[in-house]
């Protein structure tokens, strides 16, 4: 998925006003998907989503001692939902995979069973049972009904993780805090943080507005 260009950033302003711009339009991208990716077939809108959601993640990870604590705190939450999407993903990749070498066993067998049958007027189930790849089925179909029932758990975890984020401010919370920016506390907390001192902690430390 083509990221959207992100248009009038002045080289000449500050630092964090750019990077406030870049991330807007990222967190305007992520939105984007909704709500197809909210529906059970929008495989490709989740898909699309968690590229990103990965875009923003990562802008948030590197530039989140710009802004307000909570940048940090939303870092985390689309790591989550990045992964949480990954994971859907992975089962919408694999499901056909292995769907398809069942048509392909299956296609195998047919021929087999009709050279079996060769000047016969029909074909018998002993023709049947006799078929090479008849003890393949079984596992191969198992493995589909788990990769469909994870798929459909996963994608309720990813809608009621969605909803929550929305419920509590996600978007709000990190818009006010991309309007933030850090005092000497926080900047002497980034440098901290830089230099591996208290780093696990002080992330955790942010209050963001209220309800997020």
């Amino acid at each position: 998925m083509k990221a959207r260009a992100v248009k009038h950033v002045d080289p000449s302003a500050p630092l964090a006003d750019g990077l406030q711009r870049i991330i807007r339009v990222r967190l305007d991208e992520l939105h984007s998907f909704l709500p197809d990716a909210l529906e059970p077939t929008g495989s490709q809108a989740m898909h699309d989503m968690r590229i990103a959601a990965k875009r923003l993640r990562y802008l948030l990870e590197l530039s989140a001692f710009c802004f307000g604590q909570y940048a940090r705190t939303a870092a985390k939450r689309m790591k989550e939902l990045q992964d949480l999407l990954g994971e859907v993903h992975d089962c919408d990749v694999m499901l056909p995979l292995v769907l398809g070498e069942v048509a392909e066993l299956r296609a195998l067998d047919a021929a087999a069973v009709v050279g079996a049958a060769a000047g016969a007027q029909d074909v018998g189930p002993a023709m049947v049972r006799a078929a090479p790849h008849a003890s393949t089925y079984r596992g191969l179909e198992l493995y589909a009904a788990y990769l469909q029932a994870r798929r459909a758990l996963l994608f309720a975890r990813f809608a009621s993780t969605w909803h929550d984020l929305a419920r509590r401010g996600f978007r709000g919370g990190l818009e006010h805090a991309l309007a933030e920016r850090p005092g000497p506390a926080s900047s002497a907390l980034h440098s901290a943080s830089a230099n591996g001192v208290g780093a696990g902690d002080a992330s955790e430390q942010v209050v963001a507005p209220a309800g997020v």
